[in-house]
């Protein structure tokens, strides 16, 4: 046999490593024959240049021979070496013309046998044991697997994808007939299985471009499903080709990069970007941004830098909803800690827009964006833009927590300005279109705010719920109720889940104001309705959409209760308030409800109750503060000092609210003020008629 007489195993090697001459030397001597050199080297001399081109049947029935009688090999063994020459000559049109003449179906079951027989764990045998007389040796069996292997190579050159992975697959097949539990640990030919483990990483690569990604998923997971005695690296490669193949099934995808980030934290194998890439795309996918996080901080050091690491982790916790601990990451970044390294401007920017989503922290927000624009942004033009519109949005968030009447005008004209400022750089960014489009229609600018509005809609292809629900609240500020509610119908048709039944309420509180309460009520039953048939399919795993689907429905509890005390319905009111208290007992507006039902009922001392443990919960809730100043109010004149506290209070706030305005001109005109409260009613007209039937900010 060939590896008895060269004393060195043949090895595998791609197409045009080495020279025609180099090849067909090594392809008959084999590294130099012990026994017949002599005889096999005249054969190499003789042959040599006949290989230079494709074989003609003279010659492959020349040098088969040759190579039967000088090397003991049978006729499928000598194509299966001839053929392995020309294809790391190039020449693959040869090469597929001596591959098709091995009639592997008529082998297959000697190998299935041979390679069962010979890894067999038998009792040491004496030297007279002749068991395995007739059974095909070891090389034998990884020369006709090379043949296969290579056939689909040349295959997949010569662009028959198919039928590439279909001959791949018969390798797999034979091993696998013949060793159903997997490879043994000690495997007494290498050749064979490193044949099989090329064929094992070959064969889902030719289904993936063959168009057949489901035979592909087949692939991987039965390289996977068995013990076959891959290396550590090769097996994470082939996990991590599947887990990217999976994306779209990221349940299986996800379990199988997390595996691999714990070999790689526990140094397995070496860490792999495209491994963090595509764990990050599946939880993001899933909004499992925590446990993206969680894996962000088990990475060794020097994977990321301490800043690096920090921004990473402060992003995930901001798309998984925890802004607080986001914030907090953000605030470690640009503190004093890494004062002596270059400033993190894109941390920076994300603090910025943290802070612009809650109007408490509007002061810290208003000093990142003056850090952005007093650093240039680095030389980035749309850093900058951002920086000036969230500048605009801190200014406004300032506007609404200032107490003082001249500051909040200040902020508001800053605001305008901000973002204006940004528009001059950047008209063409969708978001600060709908940024100015809000802050006009905040400030009951409403044609501006339209226009903008309508701009951004035209940028996003009338794809954005927020968008048509700003036009549909402006053209309630007009008092156009007709054409609101046909802007929250074509909204319906190009929105879903949360964001269509938000809409769907938007539509019913359009309706109370049109007096059309019973079509509100059969809108807010439908909300309800695909509310508790979302919840059981909404998991752990979609925290945020949970959270949204929760509040919505505690607000249709509210509006309904609100409803019913409007139509004197004490009861269906009070059930309303009483499920609302069921999914948040902490919400102020619930209380509220409770407090306005009370109220309706003359039940005021309760009522007062039912509003202070609104103001309790928060004291800035400015419904309760006007209705705390109502019920004072009915109480005499003896409390009229006590409710215009509580409308100043209110006022304060909100100058918008037009119910407060109104009442506190109603004490003032009792106590004489007549002027006064002449500014107050001609202030709660105008902007009673730009009020929209629900809070734009």
């Amino acid at each position: 046999m060939l590896c008895a007489c060269s004393g060195e195993q043949f090895k595998y090697e791609e197409p045009g490593t080495r020279s025609s001459e180099s090849v067909s030397t090594r392809g008959f001597s084999v590294s130099g024959l012990s026994s017949r050199t002599g005889d096999l080297k005249s054969v190499s001399s003789r042959t040599a240049g006949d290989l230079g081109s494709k074989y003609e049947d003279a010659h492959v029935d020349e040098v088969e021979s040759t190579l039967k009688e000088a090397l003991s090999l049978n006729y499928e063994e000598a194509r299966a070496l001839l053929g392995r020459i020309e294809y790391q000559k190039g020449n693959f049109d040869a090469a597929l013309q001596l591959f098709h003449g091995i009639d592997i179906k008529v082998l297959t079951p000697r190998m299935i046998s041979a390679i069962s027989e010979r890894t067999r764990q038998r009792k040491s045998r004496s030297k007279g044991d002749h068991s395995l007389a007739g059974v095909m040796s070891w090389h034998s069996v990884s020369l006709l697997l090379e043949a296969i292997l290579l056939k689909a190579k040349v295959l997949e050159e010569l662009g028959n994808i198919t039928e590439a992975a279909k001959e791949c697959k018969i390798i797999l097949d034979t091993v696998e007939s013949a060793l159903p539990n997997g490879m043994p640990t000690r495997v007494q030919d290498i050749k064979m299985q490193e044949m099989f483990h090329k064929a094992l990483e070959l064969l889902p690569e030719l289904w993936k471009k063959s168009g057949c990604p489901e035979q592909a998923i087949v692939a991987y997971r039965r390289a996977l499903v068995k013990p076959w005695n891959l290396h550590p690296h090769r097996l994470a490669r082939v996990q991590k080709d599947l887990a990217s193949l999976l994306l779209n099934n990221l349940e299986e995808a996800l379990l199988l990069l997390s595996i691999l980030v714990r070999k790689a934290v526990s140094m397995e194998i070496e860490f792999d970007e495209d491994i963090m890439d595509h764990l990050s795309f599946g939880l993001s996918m899933c909004g499992g941004l925590e446990f993206l996080a969680l894996h962000i901080e088990q990475a060794l050091p020097g994977i990321y830098n301490r800043v690096e690491r920090w921004y990473i982790l402060a992003l995930c916790y901001s798309a998984a909803g925890q802004s607080e601990v986001a914030l907090g990451l953000v605030r470690k970044i640009v503190g004093p800690s890494e004062s002596k390294h270059k400033t993190h401007i894109l941390s920076l920017l994300l603090g910025a827009k943290l802070c612009a989503d809650n109007k408490k922290l509007a002061q810290e927000g208003l000093s990142y964006c003056r850090k952005i624009i007093q650093l240039g942004g680095y030389g980035n033009k749309h850093i900058m833009v951002q920086g000036h519109k969230f500048l605009g949005i801190c200014y406004s968030n300032a506007a609404r927590a200032s107490i003082s009447s001249w500051e909040r005008e200040i902020y508001q004209k800053e605001s305008l300005n901000s973002l204006n400022n940004a528009a001059l750089v950047e008209k063409d960014d969708p978001s600060l279109m709908f940024s100015l489009g809000l802050e006009n229609a905040a400030q009951r600018n409403l044609d501006a705010g339209f226009r903008y509005t309508k701009m951004y809609s035209k940028m996003v292809a009338g794809s954005s719920f927020r968008a048509w629900k700003i036009l549909a609240l402006i053209a309630s500020s007009q008092k156009q109720f007709e054409d609101a509610e046909e802007l929250v119908d074509i909204a319906l048709e190009e929105t879903t889940g949360v964001d269509q039944l938000q809409l769907l309420r938007l539509k019913s509180t359009i309706q109370i104001a049109r007096e059309n309460p019973k079509q509100a009520i059969e809108n807010y039953a439908l909300i309800l309705a695909q509310i508790q048939a979302a919840k059981k399919h909404l998991t752990g795993h979609f925290l945020q959409q949970v959270r949204d689907m929760k509040h919505l429905e505690t607000e249709v509890w509210q509006d309904l209760s609100s409803l019913y005390t409007k139509l004197e319905s004490w009861n269906d009111s009070q059930i309303c308030v009483e499920k609302a208290k069921s999914i948040d007992l902490y919400n102020p507006q619930t209380w509220h409800s409770e407090g306005m039902l009370l109220k309706a009922r003359g039940l005021y001392s309760k009522a007062l109750s039912a509003f202070s443990v609104s103001l309790s919960i928060d004291p800035d809730h400015i419904p309760s503060l006007v209705s705390t100043a109502e019920v004072f109010m009915e109480l005499g004149v003896s409390s009229l000092p006590i409710a215009k506290s509580f409308f100043m209070n209110a006022l304060q706030s909100d100058p918008t609210n037009h119910e407060a305005w109104s009442n506190l001109g109603s004490i003032l005109k009792k106590e004489g003020l007549i002027s006064q409260a002449a500014d107050c009613f001609q202030a709660a007209f105008e902007l009673e008629s730009t009020a929209p039937v629900q809070p734009i900010l």
